[in-house]
């Protein structure tokens, strides 16, 4: 490959890797344009240098993801010509990167393969900044210190005081923390005083153990894991026989034999039904069955879906034909629009509001939304409330969520906005707001309780959506607690609405309706709507999950980007997948709980692979990007299987025109 091919997939890399995931720093962004990452990589891999992944090094070490390294490198904060130590040179990219910014890097690598390649990469490369040397990088370099900055790239139980020790006064260390290799922290620690600092979580991250004095002893580190057995074992054969026979079969999931399942499900209050991507027709196509079967057969009272509130709220309106105006925006109409603006879901919204046409309006069945992306929207539908029944507190509304005006065109700017040191941020005039609507509840509530539901429910998701963004920069736990934290809250304000004995079902991601503790996400300090359901309802609650071997699936290959309908791998060896797959059946029914084989379970119940496809599909990086450890007898009561299955089937605008102005999708 010749070096403007090269420069240009790198140009590509750093607008579609990096600057697409949110770094900005003007810094970084021309650092990564200017360092050449093939030079760092071995000579056979320089076609796959600029793939969005970690890549295979000498001595059996890795050069890391390039957004990872220029995300770390932004989180440092440098202005430029700080003294930087970097522990983990490895091939010397990131020690390259930090070079073209600070004023003089020292990098300190314990193997003397590596050290001696990099120092020559470094050399070739012109940067005369950079210091190497071959040492503990748990100890880092005391002669050397005080740092502005440190990084380090490999994982330790903890972060070594003696790292803490050689930060000069307001400089920054970022490294990943933790005692399991499958669930680190990335975590800045800011020096603010001789015995003060402040810890910050950035994202969940996977990198190689800190070997050293002050972090992992070599006889202690935790082996790495291979990517799952090659061959399948006599034991799980049998077991995947034995999941043959026990299992309900169908051949299509528009023949889904339900009245089994239906006894299963029983009195249960809650039905949570999974999904093992964003964009599998399968899935949504059987739960749209098993609910329609729970609101006919069992009077089921809501749908509630990992969706915007706002969004849901049209939709809402027009399934049960409500007499006041509807809202002017169209359903689900931003990124991901396939995820519920599709056909299949179209299919049971016609179904629903023809369910609900000759039904008194309080026996109507309601659908409503979960998320807290909807954050404009939401701050829309809360001023066009209180202009209609209060203009003055609408003027204060208005002047509370002035502060949040300004990132209307790019939220993330927000999250960016709020790490600066100094900016006091929007969170208590949006919390007030929630506080002011709530105490207004009687007043409000008399005049239409719909209404008001969803006027608070909005205030409820600025609040919390506002949190969510000055905690979702890096991605972190913290994140991800938020969200699922604020879908429970509202499920728990629906159960509420909608009265005592009210029963619902929840769509939403296997990842968000199976019970976090059975899975890796537990290890990382993470909980789900499926665990927080389960811990407040216990056995009220029916959880059903979805997977897939082989077929299509819609998805996009970047946050923001256009959706492809791309071809899922063959499922990895050791995973609950590839067992599936190896029963031979086009599709089946499992139970997983008490109304289980106890064969079954068993055999279930060792840990293993499972994959969760989102709105994002990276097959090249499948193993990574799209699998985690789980047991799957403690996750879900019931497993449905499709064994090949198909993309979902955006709706076409065209076929929309002349549509109602109260139809939903809009045009």
């Amino acid at each position: 490959m010749t070096d403007p091919d090269q420069k240009a997939r790198r140009e590509a890399m750093v607008d579609y890797q990096v600057r697409a995931r949110g770094v900005r720093s003007p810094a970084v962004l021309e650092a990564m344009r200017q360092v050449p990452r093939e030079a760092f990589v071995p000579l056979d891999l320089h076609e796959f240098a600029y793939d969005d992944t970690a890549l295979p090094i000498a001595a059996g070490q890795t050069i890391t993801q390039p957004w990872i390294v220029a995300m770390m490198i932004e989180a440092l904060d440098l202005k430029g010509g700080e003294r930087v130590l970097d522990v983990g040179t490895g091939s010397g990219y990131a020690a390259a990167v930090l070079a073209r910014i600070a004023g003089q890097v020292y990098s300190i690598e314990r193997i003397g393969e590596l050290a001696d390649q990099a120092r020559r990469t470094l050399i070739d490369q012109g940067l005369a900044n950079v210091e190497l040397r071959v040492g503990d990088g748990s100890l880092g370099w005391p002669d050397a210190s005080p740092f502005e900055a440190i990084m380090v790239a490999a994982a330790s139980p903890s972060v070594p005081d003696a790292l803490k020790r050689q930060l000069a006064i307001g400089g920054r260390l970022v490294m990943p923390v933790g005692a399991d290799e499958r669930a680190q922290e990335l975590v800045r620690i800011t020096r603010l005083g001789d015995d003060e600092y402040r810890c910050e979580d950035l994202a969940d991250v996977q990198f190689v153990p800190l070997l050293g004095e002050a972090g992992w002893d070599e006889s202690r580190a935790r082996p790495r894991r291979g990517f799952g057995r090659h061959t399948t074992s006599e034991r799980d054969q049998s077991l995947s026989h034995r999941i043959a026979d026990v299992a309900e079969g169908f051949e299509s999931v528009d023949e889904l034999p339900l009245a089994g399942l239906l006894d299963r499900i029983g009195d249960s209050r809650l039905v949570l039904i999974g999904e093992a991507s964003h964009g599998t027709s399968e899935f949504y196509r059987a739960r749209q069955r098993i609910t329609g079967a729970l609101i006919k057969e069992q009077g089921f009272d809501f749908v509630a879906i990992e969706g915007d509130w706002p969004d849901t709220a049209r939709i809402d309106h027009y399934v049960r034909h409500a007499e006041y105006p509807p809202s002017e925006w169209t359903a689900f109409a931003r990124f991901p629009t396939w995820m519920w603006r599709n056909e299949e879901v179209r299919g049971f919204v016609d179904w629903l509001r023809e369910h609900n046409a000759d039904r008194a309006p309080a026996k109507r069945v309601a659908f409503h939304g979960l998320d807290l992306y909807s954050l404009y929207n939401s701050i829309a539908a809360v001023l066009e409330y209180l202009d209609e029944v209060d203009p003055e507190a609408a003027v204060v509304a208005r002047e509370r969520y002035g502060c949040l005006t300004p990132f209307e065109p790019d939220p993330a700017a927000y999250a960016r906005m709020s790490l600066s040191p100094g900016y006091a941020g929007c969170e208590a005039p949006v919390v007030e707001m929630l506080r002011d609507l709530q105490q207004r509840h009687r007043g409000y509530a008399e005049q239409d309780g719909d209404r008001f539901l969803d006027v608070v429910q909005n205030a409820r998701l600025v609040a919390n959506a506002e949190e969510y963004y000055r905690s979702m920069f890096y991605g972190s736990r913290s994140a991800w607690n938020l969200r699922d934290g604020h879908m429970f809250e509202t499920l728990e304000a629906l159960l509420v609405h909608h009265g005592e004995g009210s029963r619902g079902v929840i769509w939403a991601h296997n990842s968000h309706v199976g019970d976090a503790r059975a899975t890796d996400m537990s290890r990382r300090g993470e909980f789900n709507i499926g665990q927080l359901c389960r811990t407040r309802f216990g056995e009220a609650v029916y959880t059903i999950g979805f997977g897939t071997d082989t077929g299509t699936v819609a998805a996009a290959s970047n946050w923001g980007e256009p959706m492809e309908v791309k071809t899922l791998r063959s499922a990895l060896p050791d995973s609950y997948e590839r067992l599936c797959h190896e029963t031979g059946r086009a599709g089946f029914l499992l139970p997983l709980g008490k109304h289980g084989d106890a064969q079954v379970r068993e055999g279930l119940g060792e840990p293993r692979l499972e994959r969760a496809v989102g709105v994002i599909y990276r097959p090249e990086t499948e193993r990574a990007s799209h699998y985690f450890h789980a047991a799957l007898p403690a996750q879900f009561d019931e497993y449905i299987w499709v064994d090949r299955s198909r993309a979902v089937t955006p709706l076409d605008s065209r076929e929309l025109e002349g549509a109602a102005d109260t139809y939903p999708f809009g045009v």
